[in-house]
């Protein structure tokens, strides 16, 4: 089993990349908002600095600049060269700015992927 994680730069594109994933065979996608160290230096990021007793100015939009991270677990090697397919067709060659950052590391054990089901007891 393999791990896939992928930033998003364009959160835009998230619909399209979600059902480029669940095309490729992806059925369980967990989805947060994100942001790096360049968009933190230049104020562009998740904002933190929300006054406790705000002023009028504190509703205004503020530009933020967010990411999407995706992660996922995949059974195999196929089916993660098919999620990166799946994605470059989207976003785009993946070696270019502004498309983001997908990684792949192998899984030594994973537990609650599968969930059983807990039968009802029969009823007379």
């Amino acid at each position: 089993m393999k791990m896939i994680l992928f930033v998003l730069h364009d959160p835009g594109r998230l619909d399209e990349v979600l059902t480029a994933w669940e095309e490729a065979g992806i059925s369980g996608i967990t989805v947060l908002p994100s942001t790096g160290l360049g968009r933190i230096r230049n104020h562009e990021g998740l904002r933190e600095d929300v006054p406790l007793f705000p002023d009028l100015e504190d509703f205004f939009p503020h530009h933020e600049q967010t990411s999407r991270t995706l992660f996922t677990v995949v059974k195999d090697e196929e089916q993660a060269r098919k999620v990166v397919q799946a994605t470059q067709r989207v976003v785009g060659d993946l070696d270019q700015p502004d498309t983001g950052l997908l990684v792949i590391w192998p899984l030594a054990q994973v537990y609650g992927l599968v969930k059983k089901r807990i039968s009802e007891p029969k009823r007379d």
